[in-house]
């Protein structure tokens, strides 16, 4: 079944230990980090990052959004984040981008914005842990899901097949419970969730109530 990956960029930031509590069923944890200059907000830092890690067990992924991604890859590392991943739009020789990743022994993963293609992926596809498709622009949560990223996941589970990997596929952007289970059916591993999760109300019971559609699809899936 698809995984979900809390963001904590729409969490509650002067409450941030009840909201990590409060999703402790989720599968792990995402980490918007931006500088405001590949993306114009800004979030966090390392700082944020390696108390986040103190105060869960559940893996964390670092999603740079950031222009120099080279340079903060170590912060976040060192962080506790067992999942780097960068944007190929970012990075000026992304195959040594990933491969500083692994040495620092982290997982590598990339991002790519809704825009870009797929093909930039072929040439450092066996070095990827993840790939992160960006199903809104980068930089606001709260955003609306893209429509044609729909076809754009179903391209990549092709070429995965093709390319004879096994990289995880994530979406972040736009996900909620009324098209979480077309997300899954289009192939989708990952789903990042943000406002769905963390907006009015409780987080853990908002994350349930994404399982539970999610659990709808796959019993559907077993009657056919």
């Amino acid at each position: 079944m698809m995984r979900l990956a809390p963001s904590l960029l729409t969490a509650d930031f002067l409450n941030l230990g009840t909201a990590i509590n409060a999703i402790a069923e989720a599968d792990e944890i995402h980490l918007d980090i931006m500088d405001g200059h590949y993306v114009p907000n800004l979030s966090f830092g390392p700082v944020v990052a390696q108390a986040v890690r103190q105060a869960t067990r559940l893996s964390l992924s670092a999603h740079l959004m950031v222009t120099n991604p080279d340079e903060m890859v170590p912060w976040f590392v060192a962080a506790g984040c067992g999942l780097i991943v960068v944007h190929a739009e970012a990075s000026t020789h992304l195959h040594r981008s990933l491969q500083n990743i692994k040495n620092l022994g982290a997982n590598a993963g990339v991002a790519l914005n809704p825009s870009t293609p797929l093909d930039v992926l072929e040439y450092i596809a066996h070095d990827l842990k993840r790939v992160l498709l960006m199903s809104v622009n980068p930089g606001f949560g709260g955003q609306l899901f893209i429509p044609t990223i729909y076809d754009k996941i179903k391209k990549l589970v092709k070429l995965r097949h093709e390319w004879n990997c096994d990289f995880e596929i994530e979406v972040d952007g736009g996900v909620k419970a009324d098209n979480i289970e077309r997300l899954a059916q289009a192939g989708v591993d990952v789903a990042v969730v943000g406002s769905a999760v963390f907006g009015p109300g409780d987080p853990g019971e908002r994350l349930r109530h994404l399982r539970q559609a999610l659990g709808s699809q796959a019993h559907s899936e077993r009657r056919k």
